[in-house]
C-alpha cells in the first residue's frame, strides 16, 4: 500500500500486529535447507523480526538485517532469545558480508513479506558465495494483504481504503502467482534447485487487529494521527460489521532455491 518506509509509529504497529509463522513453516525451511544448531540464517528484510525469532531455537544463530533503525529498535525490544543479532543493512549491502562472515558461512538467506522492495535478481547471485553447500534462499510470504482477499469483508475494507487513499489499493507484496512465478524463475537462472511448499491455516480476526494491520501498512505521512485512530478504526468496523465473525485464511508460501 505504500513506498516509502516503515519508521516512526509505523513500526509499532508492524510488531504489534503482523502475524508470526506457525511451527509448520519454520520445519518446512529447517528441511529445505538442513539446519543444525551449527548453522546461521540471514533474515534479510527482517523488519520486526517475527521470521527472525521463529528460526532462532532451530539454529546456532541467526542475523536479522533491515535498512530501517525503527524497525530493528522494535525487534530488540521484542527479542529475548540469546542467539539473535540485529544488523543495519540493505539487500544491496549483502555482498559486503563476505567480507564478515566468509565464504560458505550461511546455511540460508531468508527473505520473509519483502522481496518486493528488493532487486532480486541482483539478490540471488549476490547470496550464492555467502552460502554453505545444501545451503540457499528463501522467499516467504505470510499470506496475502487483508484488503486484497476473497472475502466479503477483505472487499469490504478494500473499498474504504481505496476512498481513504485516493486510489485504488491492489499492491499484492509479492504474495500473487505471477510474482512467485517471477521468482521461482530468476532462482533456477541464478542455479538453485527451486521448490516451493505451502502451509494453510485458517484464524480469528478482531476489527482492532483489522485496524492494527492495516496500519502497519500505511506510510508514516498516511497513518492517521492518534487522535484519529479511534474513529478510522470504528469506520473499520462499520464497513465489515455485516458480514459476521471475522476469519483469515492464511497460505504461508515457501519458495526454496538450494545451491
Amino acid at each position: 500500500m505504500t513506498t516509502s518506509g516503515f519508521g516512526g509509529e509505523v513500526s509499532e504497529f508492524y510488531q504489534r500486529f503482523r502475524r508470526g509463522y506457525p511451527p509448520e513453516a519454520t520445519d518446512g525451511l529447517t528441511a529445505a535447507f538442513s539446519l543444525t544448531r551449527e548453522d546461521v540464517v540471514l533474515d534479510l528484510g527482517c523488519g520486526t523480526g517475527q521470521l527472525t525469532r521463529a528460526l532462532a531455537p532451530r539454529v546456532g544463530a541467526v542475523l536479522g538485517m533491515d535498512p530501517e533503525p525503527a524497525m530493528l529498535t522494535q525487534a530488540r525490544l521484542a527479542t529475548t532469545e540469546p542467539n539473535v543479532s540485529w544488523l543495519l543493512g540493505a539487500d544491496s549491502d549483502v555482498g559486503a558480508l563476505t567480507a564478515v562472515l566468509g565464504a560458505g558461512r550461511l546455511a540460508a538467506v531468508t527473505v520473509a513479506q519483502a522481496l518486493h522492495w528488493m532487486d532480486h535478481e541482483r539478490l540471488f547471485a549476490a547470496v550464492r558465495p555467502l552460502l554453505r553447500p545444501g545451503g540457499g534462499v528463501a522467499v516467504v510470504t505470510n499470506g496475502e494483504p487483508l484488503w486484497l482477499q476473497d472475502t466479503a469483508w477483505s472487499g469490504a475494507l478494500r473499498e474504504l481504503l481505496s476512498a481513504y487513499l485516493g486510489t485504488p489499493v491492489h499492491r499484492t507484496c509479492g504474495t500473487d502467482d505471477a510474482s512467485q512465478e517471477r521468482y521461482a524463475q530468476a532462482l533456477a537462472a541464478a542455479g538453485y534447485t527451486v521448490s516451493s511448499a505451502d502451509v494453510e491455516y485458517s484464524a480469528p480476526l478482531s476489527v482492532d487487529e483489522l485496524a492494527g494491520d492495516v496500519f502497519s501498512a500505511m506510510s508514516p505521512e498516511q497513518l492517521p494521527g492518534p487522535d484519529a485512530r479511534p474513529a478510522f478504526t470504528e469506520r473499520i468496523r462499520a464497513a465489515v460489521a455485516s458480514h459476521g465473525p471475522l476469519r483469515e485464511r492464511v497460505r504461508v508460501r515457501l519458495l526454496t532455491g538450494t545451491r
